[in-house]
């Protein structure tokens, strides 16, 4: 039988939407100077820079709407001695050690009174974490996700946070990657097994009809 791969996705019921819960939060993974300065090996360029404006946006809206913003970095011991497997696979990651402005949040977010800021040393903002245990005491039962990178960090995030039993939205906007390729591959193999693409303003609309009830 020759299908194509829209048909086999639809036979298989990929891309089907979720029912969006009523206590949303906003995780920002990993906006680190590190992914905008062009000396830095982890510069990301221009996928970077657009959605560093769209996550200004969505932090904007989900503090209007009363929703927790979390923040989340990447923070190794200088050296990495804290940083395993994953630390060693990357000789780059060393640019996001403690003290190195790299590893410092990038100008335009900053976390406000009431936000908080996870620290890994992992790509999922999960593992090897409080997140998970902070979202349930919050009673949060959605999870909006942006970040760097799309098919990075914020893959391995959005696996977590399905598998953790969130409702689990990609703000697509506010993802950022190296290229085009890796980018709309992996928002597309997310919206297919494990999340609901949104734009920035689908996300601030929800969250603000959450807020009003």
């Amino acid at each position: 039988m020759n299908e194509t791969l829209e048909e086999n996705y639809a036979r298989a019921g990929y891309h089907a939407r979720q029912r969006w819960g009523a206590r949303p939060a906003v995780v920002l993974v990993d906006f680190a100077r590190a992914y905008f300065e062009e000396s830095s090996p982890l510069f990301g360029g221009e996928g970077c820079r657009a959605a560093l404006g769209h996550a200004i946006q969505l932090a904007a809206a989900a503090r209007a709407a009363g929703a927790p913003v979390i923040f989340t970095e990447v923070k190794y011991q200088p050296g990495g001695a804290d940083g395993g497997a994953f630390y060693a696979k990357v000789p780059a990651l060393a640019y996001l050690e403690a003290g190195k402005d790299t590893q410092r949040l990038v100008e335009g977010l900053s976390v406000g009174p009431g936000d908080l800021m996870i620290t890994k040393q992992y790509p999922s903002a999960f593992f090897g974490t409080s997140l998970a245990a902070t979202l349930q005491f919050m009673k949060v039962d959605t999870l909006i996700i942006g970040g760097l990178t799309t098919s990075g960090c914020v893959r391995a995030t959005c696996i977590d946070s399905i598998s953790s039993g969130f409702v689990t939205l990609i703000a697509k906007e506010a993802c950022g990657d190296r290229e085009p390729g890796p980018h709309e591959a992996n928002l597309f193999d997310m919206s297919a097994k494990y999340a609901d693409l949104v734009t920035t303003g689908e996300a601030s609309a929800y969250m603000e009809t959450c807020a009003a009830t």
